[in-house]
């Protein structure tokens, strides 16, 4: 039998809402990349002697960036990029990894989870993708170990009852699904939503297509997001977004349940309030690292 939730979907209603999960349902990417990913980084790709630089380029990347919320592996090499440009690293004479074989995987592949780079490394014995196997399973195995008791915003789980009678909900995330599935089940919320979908499901744009195929209006799907690449995955399907700001959680969860919940409901949420959101939104995030400014 096949893991994929959305293999056996069907649309129960009308309406359909995608919530991404890290950082937009969960206050978690601030302990998941300062305590688990940032530690393994340096750990696993030798960056013990610049550990200052690759902490502040992880967290940009991660955190702090129109990158906000992208696959670990695509981070992953955002982060060496940064580091390879970095004036302070050069001169520490510092030899950064080879991940040229990761770069080409990531080109090729759309489900980027450790499924999917343990066939290839058993296919390839590439080095550059054993070493981004190793320290992806140490991340995972540092998250179980601690995150936990990390409850949803305020305003998730109202919100969550607010739509349950009109619309079908699914997680929609760059995370594994077992993590996924693990914090969803702890807080008592796994129940509101129809599928909780992951890396291993694909991309946050193929979760949403396969979803949407069951038989929804485009405009009556919307995508729930802390990240510009939320926000893609919603443009790319012709769907609605609305905005969880990175820094302002709490008032944008506040918002939608109060305000752009019953606009989404009624129809009038598309148009002039969904543009003035998302420009707000935009203002949260740079694109340029402060070392570059």
């Amino acid at each position: 039998m096949s893991d994929n939730p959305l293999e056996a979907y069907q649309r129960r209603q009308d309406f359909l809402v995608g919530i991404d999960s890290d950082g937009c349902a969960f206050d978690t990417m601030e302990v998941k990349h300062k305590e688990c990913f940032i530690p393994n980084t340096i750990k696993h790709f030798g960056l013990q002697a610049i550990s200052k630089y690759a902490r502040e380029a992880a967290e940009f990347v991660n955190l702090y960036s129109k990158w906000r919320g992208i696959n670990r592996f695509p981070a992953l090499v955002n982060t060496i990029d940064l580091l390879l440009d970095r004036p302070e690293v050069a001169r520490r004479h510092v030899t950064l990894p080879d991940i040229a074989g990761l770069r080409d995987w990531i080109q090729r592949e759309t489900k980027l989870s450790n499924p999917t780079l343990e066939k290839e490394v058993a296919k390839t014995g590439d080095a550059s993708l054993k070493r981004a196997l190793g320290w992806s399973q140490e991340v995972n195995a540092a998250i179980e170990d601690m995150v936990e008791g990390v409850p949803p915003f305020p305003f998730v789980r109202e919100s969550l009852e607010k739509l349950a009678p009109l619309a079908d909900m699914i997680v929609c995330s760059a995370t594994p699904n077992a993590a996924l599935k693990a914090e969803w089940e702890e807080h008592g919320i796994a129940g509101h939503v129809a599928a909780i979908c992951g890396q291993e499901v694909g991309s946050k744009k193929e979760i949403l297509d396969r979803t949407i195929r069951a038989g929804y209006a485009r405009d009556k799907v919307l995508m729930i997001g802390d990240a510009p690449g939320d926000m893609q995955a919603a443009r790319a399907n012709g769907v609605l977004f609305y905005p969880i700001n990175p820094g302002a959680e709490d008032a944008s969860w506040e918002r939608f349940f109060k305000e752009a919940c019953d606009r989404f409901l009624s129809g009038t949420y598309a148009g002039d309030y969904e543009a003035r959101l998302i420009k707000e939104f935009d203002s949260y995030l740079p694109e340029l690292p402060p070392w570059k400014k």
